[in-house]
């Protein structure tokens, strides 16, 4: 895990001051002695597919009903575009500060450029956010498998069976996928993985819009709103879409692990990034609302029959989207535990290199053991 060496803040001046005629942040001046950040060799093209699959996601299938909320198409689209402005600047400013400071994570930018107080703050919120963002992954999950269980099945009661059940399905991906896609030392091990799940979301898009070119009988379609209800509407349908295009968090360890890593081949790849996003999250959002009206489910793939084989295909496309996007958010996690406890242990760089892959391999199962018991 590149942004787990030599990330410690043990000097008075990674703190957040130096000694000199003032203060001065460790973000505007490095120290000469500084270790610099251990670079990787992650492609371009490569960290591009990584970027965007630490956005799409579970966020993926929430869209539809983020338009019905913010009142239809045109509010949806309008919202989404104004949104991806403070989206794409976030993603520059932070590979900036990585650059500038020599950090390789989020926590360490924000600790290096806001102090220790702020820092530690930040740190307990990516720890919170993480974790949590985690365990709704393993719920999304566990939704899919009981949906495409019903089809295979041909019964709702899907818990009925020792092989079915949602505690069994779960704890078999954590430890044959998850488990294995956690534990490697850095990030830039995702990109074969994630090459996968962009291929798979991309699938979603397309079904979804072909569910609407050619409806089933049996679908529902409620009214259709042209307009947002009221303003508070289209403020309740921002969360949902800022989290869809979420990765800042996990952006700046992508960054650090890319060849020849300047914030202007990082604006290109920013670039790329979204606008695969973009066209993916409008396609899905703009087409399964239609489709299905006010009365698309929160989950647009719920919304589609258990036993329709196209949407079951769906329905594991974005199980492996989210299995893929799990381990990008538990390396960031981990390494903010990681650098918690450090600090609160006052270890060398020395000892943190020497029992590096001990604690790693530590944080990964427990981790992985409490998210699934969250989860289930």
């Amino acid at each position: 895990m590149a942004c787990c060496e030599a990330l410690v803040n043990s000097n008075r001046g990674d703190w957040g001051q130096v000694g000199n005629t003032g203060e001065l942040t460790a973000l505007l001046r490095s120290s000469p002695t500084q270790q610099p950040v251990k670079r990787g060799g992650t492609p371009a093209l490569a960290a591009v597919f990584i970027v965007v699959n630490a956005a799409l996601g579970a966020g993926l299938l929430n869209f539809p009903y983020a338009f019905s909320t913010a009142g239809g198409v045109v509010a949806g689209i309008t919202l989404q575009v104004c949104l991806l402005l403070f989206i794409i600047a976030g993603l520059l400013i932070l590979a900036y500060c990585s650059q500038v400071s020599n950090k390789a994570t989020y926590q360490e930018v924000v600790r290096a450029a806001c102090g220790c107080t702020v820092g530690t703050t930040c740190d307990v919120l990516v720890a919170i956010y993480t974790f949590g963002t985690c365990t709704a992954f393993l719920i999304i999950v566990g939704d899919q498998l009981d949906k495409i269980l019903e089809g295979l099945l041909h019964t709702a009661e899907v818990d009925d069976h020792w092989y079915s059940d949602r505690k069994f399905t779960i704890s078999v991906l954590s430890v044959l996928v998850i488990l294995p896609l956690s534990i490697p030392k850095e990030i830039g091990f995702q990109k074969y993985a994630s090459t996968l799940s962009v291929l798979g979301t991309c699938y979603i898009t397309v079904i979804v819009i072909i569910k609407y070119i050619w409806p089933d009988e049996d679908i529902i379609i409620g009214d259709i709103p042209t307009r947002p209800s009221s303003w508070m509407a289209v403020f309740n349908a921002i969360p949902t879409i800022c989290f869809g295009f979420q990765c800042h968090v996990s952006s700046v360890p992508v960054f650090t692990s890319m060849e020849r890593p300047t914030v202007q081949r990082w604006g290109w790849v920013v670039t790329a990034a979204v606008v695969v996003c973009l066209f993916v999250y409008m396609g899905t959002g703009v087409f399964g609302f239609l489709t299905f009206g006010s009365s698309v489910n929160v989950d647009v793939l719920l919304s589609y029959p258990s036993n329709d084989i196209a949407m079951a295909i769906a329905r594991g496309s974005i199980v492996l989207c989210v299995l893929t996007s799990y381990p990008i958010l538990h390396f960031c996690g981990r390494a903010v535990i990681e650098g918690l406890w450090l600090r609160y242990k006052g270890e060398t760089l020395e000892m943190e290199r020497s029992r590096e892959r001990r604690r790693r391999l530590l944080l990964t199962i427990t981790w992985s053991l409490s998210d699934r018991s969250e989860a289930c």
